[in-house]
């Protein structure tokens, strides 16, 4: 057991949008500490969205979290010396977390070419409920819905 809560880590707000998910996101994308060129590939990827599709880049961007956002996940829990599949709610940070990661891996694992068209092209497809990371969402939930008879060993 933890003596204390894990404290909260303030995120500034990014700036050109002026959004904390934004920031959050860019962190996320981030490899080896290089944020500068993290958000230069999101702000890119930005303006490739706000091209192709009439909405703005920033509402694209949002939707497609939101679509990608997983409301159920199933965790492993062992009863009686077998391994049960439990659906359980999953808290606002770590939805959050979860979608933004999705999303930023099946971005990579992408064909196109530079990762400001990859994470686009995911972004657009996320957004009309499509692509790897939407597919994601969907099999999770249809996992916590194949295993619901294991609810009751809830933790």
């Amino acid at each position: 057991m933890r003596r204390k809560k894990a404290k909260k880590i303030l995120v500034l707000p990014d700036p050109k949008f002026n959004d904390v998910v934004v920031t959050k996101f860019v962190n996320n994308m981030m490899i080896s500490g290089k944020k500068t060129k993290s958000f230069g590939i999101f702000y890119s990827a930005m303006d490739i969205i706000a091209e192709k599709v009439e909405e703005g880049g920033l509402e694209t961007f949002k939707k497609a979290l939101t679509n990608v956002t997983p409301a159920v996940e199933v965790r492993s829990k062992r009863v009686g010396g077998a391994t049960f599949q439990i659906p359980i709610s999953v808290r606002d940070s770590r939805k959050e977390s979860m979608a933004m990661k999705w999303l930023i891996s099946y971005a990579r694992k992408r064909n196109e070419k530079g990762m400001e068209k990859k994470l686009a092209a995911e972004i657009i497809s996320a957004a009309k409920e499509e692509g790897g990371a939407f597919k994601k969402k969907e099999d999770t939930h249809r996992m916590a819905e194949a295993n619901k008879a294991f609810s009751h060993f809830r933790v």
